[in-house]
């Protein structure tokens, strides 16, 4: 089965983080990935979403503006599960912040 591809939009790339919205007409997927990242999904609308994971297919319902994150290594492919369209923004970290050496009192 030919799904429509869900269209993603970089905003931000640079050596510490990858701002991507994402948009998807009903229907539409992402296709299979592996994510190289950690990773923090912010929902802009409310809907389902179905992933086709290694361990079976799973619906995760999304709340615009709940964000929520994962680990790298996630494998799945994204497919907007309901009848409008689902939009989101995904951060991917790419590194940690250098941190400031320590100040003595």
């Amino acid at each position: 089965m030919s799904r429509p591809q869900a269209v993603p939009t970089v905003q931000v790339d640079n050596d510490r983080v990858v701002v991507t919205e994402w948009r998807f007409a009903p229907g539409a997927e992402t296709g299979h990935h592996r994510h190289g990242y950690d990773y923090v999904v912010v929902p802009m609308t409310t809907g389902a979403l179905r992933l086709e994971t290694p361990a079976g297919e799973v619906v995760s319902q999304l709340v615009a503006g709940r964000a929520y994150y994962r680990g790298a290594g996630v494998e799945h492919n994204v497919i907007n599960a309901h009848e409008g369209e689902c939009v989101f923004v995904e951060i991917e970290i790419k590194q940690a912040a250098a941190q400031p050496p320590a100040t003595g009192s």
